[in-house]
């Protein structure tokens, strides 16, 4: 029988802790697009910071958007524990990322008491074009 994920965060909450908890991040280039049970999209707007040559958005900062993106799905089940800590980030690139909004579908895949996993899979344009996939641990104090 599958496990039904509940949320313990509404998503303003969610954007109001990574506003407190990481206060020099800019925050302006990440919202929620959609919050549900044991799910999450994030849509990045990049800048020229989050450029390589090439005019693509660089590999750093995909990873980046992948660990909030679990980080986010993670706290939105279990409440806003901050110490929180990812244990395992993999990542295959797939494809070039063009300097255009870049959504992250985030899934729990599992969420223990001391380990969560989830599956997070970034693409542009439309669902069906996924430019990377990555699986990501954290553990949970």
């Amino acid at each position: 029988m599958a496990r039904t994920f509940e949320l313990a965060m509404t998503a303003d909450e969610l954007s109001a802790f990574f506003v407190e908890a990481f206060p020099g991040d800019p925050q302006r280039n990440f919202t929620f697009d959609r919050f549900e049970p044991g799910f999450l999209r994030i849509k990045m707007v990049p800048d020229e910071t989050m450029l390589r040559p090439g005019e693509l958005v660089s590999g750093p900062t995909q990873m980046a958007l992948a660990d909030r993106a679990a980080y986010a799905v993670i706290l939105a089940h279990i409440g806003p524990v901050a110490m929180a800590v990812t244990s395992n980030l993999n990542m295959s690139f797939l494809r070039g990322v063009k300097k255009a909004p870049v959504f992250a579908d985030t899934s729990l895949l599992k969420l223990g008491r001391k380990l969560a996993s989830v599956d997070v899979r970034l693409w542009q344009g439309e669902e069906t074009h996924i430019v990377a996939q990555s699986t990501v641990t954290y553990a949970i104090p």
